[in-house]
């Protein structure tokens, strides 16, 4: 091992411990505010947030958005720690919802032209019962099938 190789040595070691840099990320919550001084509380909790570069409090809709190197985690944690009821931004955009007038969508607090997000019903578990089922009455092999 000359000198070349300690040199590839030390180098792998110093390259390995850096940390790789986060990503711009956009974290909106959704926050109970009731005045003005709550929006103001929480813009200063929120701009306190290691990485943190960018934070817009909207009081009337009751929205948090902060911009920066965050982690989503830790801005939920911080606001969290106000005592104020919080969660992530549960709606999107009408255009964006497949079934926008489904009654687990609707909520009469949503801002204009949104709705509530709703997960996918269809789940893993369900697609392999059904494949379990076609293989069980297959065409392809006429004795897969006990019942017959």
């Amino acid at each position: 091992m000359g000198v070349e190789g300690t040199w590839e040595y030390f180098s792998n070691l110093i390259y390995k411990h850096r940390k790789k840099k986060k990503q711009m990320q956009t974290v909106s919550l959704k926050v109970r505010m009731d005045c003005e001084g709550c929006g103001r509380k929480m813009k200063q909790i929120m701009s306190r947030v290691k990485g943190a570069k960018q934070v817009d409090v909207d009081v009337k809709q009751m929205k948090v958005t902060v911009t920066g190197y965050i982690e989503p985690k830790k801005v939920l944690k911080a606001a969290q720690a106000t005592k104020k009821k919080v969660e992530m931004w549960p709606y999107v955009p009408v255009s964006l919802e497949p079934y926008p007038y489904i009654s687990a969508s609707y909520d009469k607090k949503a801002p204009p032209n949104m709705v509530r997000s709703v997960p996918n019903t269809a789940t893993i578990t369900e697609t392999l019962v059904n494949e379990n089922y076609v293989r069980m009455f297959s065409d392809d092999n006429p004795y897969a099938c006990s019942i017959m």
